[in-house]
């Protein structure tokens, strides 16, 4: 018997799926992270996933994403053989309508972050569309869907490589792990796909990460096959790396890590790593004929109730007065409270002002002295300020680095994740100081923003320069004015720290 699957209720199964994992975590992801947290000895990485574990809660209750960057969309559809789709667009399409929906839906609105034409002009979509779909004809009678909202900043880390059949996948992964830095938000998952050919290796990968966390309960149990096996073994290697939560040093770097193969020509062995970042979002749902099939809502008592409280002897900045002097001062993996005004600005906005200081004209904005936040904003809803506004990459700024502190006397930046050796040597030559906020932390971020306005290129959209009013924003001193970066010491000193500890 043929089932009929009409186009309103895919789309709005898409629309609600998309919308639900902007604000809810799924449950595993939220119970493996308190359980790292819970362990955790190493005080910044503790913090870092302190944060992560608040906002988490916050966007629960408060229905706001839980990262600034909301993702693109990315849609495993298997169609049973049984069904005959009612539609009067083609399935695309009607995919795309549900995006369009969800991330312009006025209770929630949800960043726009595809760009058309993207080694030309690069124009905002502004619905992120198109998603990104896969397709798979299946026995059976239901249409079953898989919605991920994948962010750029985890996404830029996906590795690829064609190995020799002989080569080891597990000594590959452990050399790129670190090579990835912390732009991907740990602690998270790693996607490994393995056989097939390129594209089937980085599909396989992106596929594995819909699956749940289930490490334990594999160690408990034991490996079955191959694929299990090199589970079990990098993630033991992979948190040995000693990386840690936002790659500040600490015990746990992945929370899981998941394998897929697929058969593959006798001459090759590709390989494929994507991370899943603190802002795991993915949702399933099934569609049999009877109707849209909508997420159910978790309880609140899925949340574990944790306080993050900074200390007596915290710094306080405030940022209309600090000089260049004073951030001397500032120590590495300090934790800092910033308040005052502070400038933002991501990789376009950096491109335009470095191409402006090229053509010998003057900037829109006085940045003398001041700090920049590396965020593109969500736009606010009701009553806010400003919607989830959490970090970006620091290192895509490294390039733009040497020019805007020589050439306009910027003191600081804020961002996520470490910095180049470029922009390291920058920063201590020109005793400049670059400070790290927490990745997937966004919503809890925002909270501490008081007021903001467009200053400068509101026709980037979020890309644009804001200025923000910050009330107590706390952030971590990632590298000091004398080129000291935690993000090099601190895995070091972790990794040697958890191989002294097995050795006893």
């Amino acid at each position: 018997m043929t089932t009929v699957i009409r186009q309103d209720d895919l789309i709005e199964s898409i629309a609600d799926a998309l919308q639900f994992i902007s604000y809810y975590h799924p449950k595993d992801f939220i119970q493996a992270v308190y359980e790292a947290y819970q362990k955790e000895e190493s005080q910044a990485a503790k913090d870092a996933m302190a944060q992560i574990l608040i906002n988490s809660r916050m966007c629960a209750q408060g229905h706001r994403p839980i990262c600034q960057d909301t993702g693109i969309v990315t849609v495993f559809v298997n169609i049973g053989m049984d069904v005959k789709f009612e539609c009067d667009m083609p399935l695309d399409d009607v995919i795309n309508e549900g995006v369009r929906r969800a991330y312009t839906h006025p209770d929630n609105v949800l960043r726009a972050s595809v760009l058309a034409d993207p080694d030309g002009k690069r124009q905002n979509t502004k619905d992120n569309t198109p998603a990104i779909i896969h397709y798979k004809m299946v026995p059976g009678d239901k249409v079953e869907v898989h919605v991920a909202a994948k962010g750029g900043g985890s996404e830029a880390k996906s590795k690829f490589a064609m190995l020799n059949p002989s080569d080891s996948v597990v000594d590959w992964v452990l050399k790129m792990v670190p090579q990835m830095g912390a732009g991907w938000c740990p602690p998270g998952m790693l996607g490994i796909g393995i056989g097939g050919t390129a594209e089937k290796a980085m599909e396989l990968a992106k596929e594995a990460l819909l699956e749940p966390i289930d490490i334990h309960e594999l160690k408990a149990r034991g490996p079955s096959n191959r694929a299990e096996e090199l589970r079990l073994e990098l993630y033991e290697k992979v948190n040995e790396l000693g990386i840690g939560a936002q790659g500040l040093g600490g015990l746990t770097t992945v929370l899981d890590v998941k394998v897929k193969d697929y058969p593959t020509h006798a001459a090759n062995k590709p390989v494929a790593i994507i991370p899943n970042c603190a802002a795991t979002r993915h949702a399933h749902f099934v569609l049999d004929g009877s109707g849209p099939a909508l997420q159910t809502p978790p309880s609140l008592d899925d949340w574990p109730e944790i306080t993050w409280e900074v200390g007596e002897n915290v710094r306080r900045v405030n940022l209309d007065t600090v000089t260049p002097e004073d951030v001397k001062d500032w120590k590495p993996g300090e934790t800092i409270l910033l308040s005052g005004k502070m400038l933002t600005g991501r990789d376009a906005a950096h491109k335009k002002m470095v191409d402006m200081i090229a053509n010998g004209e003057p900037l829109p904005v006085d940045l003398k002295g001041r700090f920049i936040y590396y965020v593109g904003p969500v736009d606010p809803v009701r009553d806010e300020v400003v919607g989830p506004a959490g970090p970006t990459t620091a290192t895509r700024m490294d390039k733009f680095t040497r020019t805007m502190l020589e050439k306009t006397g910027l003191t600081g930046m804020i961002g996520k994740a470490e910095r180049g050796q470029v922009a390291i040597d920058a920063i201590k030559e020109f005793g400049a100081v670059y400070l790290m906020a927490v990745g997937g932390a966004a919503y809890l971020v925002s909270k501490a923003i008081k007021e903001a306005k467009v200053v400068a290129f509101p026709e980037l959209g979020m890309e644009a320069i804001y200025e923000f009013e910050v009330e107590d924003m706390p952030v971590t001193v990632a590298v000091d004015s004398r080129g000291s970066s935690v993000h090099q010491t601190g895995p070091v000193e972790w990794h040697e720290k958890i191989i002294a500890a097995k050795a006893v």
